[in-house]
């Protein structure tokens, strides 16, 4: 189980990521891209769309979001707004900090330019 707070510490140990606030909305970025970020679901159709605690959406490869939502559905999955979106919604209270960090750190090489993720890897 992952809280915000072991979440925060794994995304902002990543080189030049910072934390972002809308609103009650976290978000981890490098460069201005996103990595990491909560996750805002309509509550039913055509609704606002509402803050999901203990959900964040990881940016992913189409490919790894497939898999890892067949893999494990209990802590990963998809919704009608992510389809065909690259990043995956993991739920917090059912994944590992181990799982998570490796996730938050491919995201992170997806996203930073490739100098920085040349100079750290």
């Amino acid at each position: 189980m992952v809280d915000a707070e072991t979440l925060r510490a794994l995304a902002t140990a990543l080189p030049e990521v910072a934390e972002a606030l809308n609103g009650e909305q976290v978000a981890y970025e490098v460069a201005g891209k996103g990595l990491a970020w909560g996750y805002l679901a309509r509550p039913a159709p055509k609704a606002k769309r509402v803050l999901v605690p203990g959900v964040i959406a990881v940016r992913c490869l189409i490919e790894t979001k497939q898999m890892l939502i067949e893999a494990a559905p209990e802590r990963f999955f998809d919704d009608s707004h992510y389809l065909g979106y690259p990043a995956v919604l993991v739920r917090l209270e059912k994944i590992d900090a181990d799982e998570l960090a490796g996730l938050l750190r491919t995201a992170w090489t997806l996203v930073a330019p490739k100098g920085l993720v040349k100079r750290y890897s």
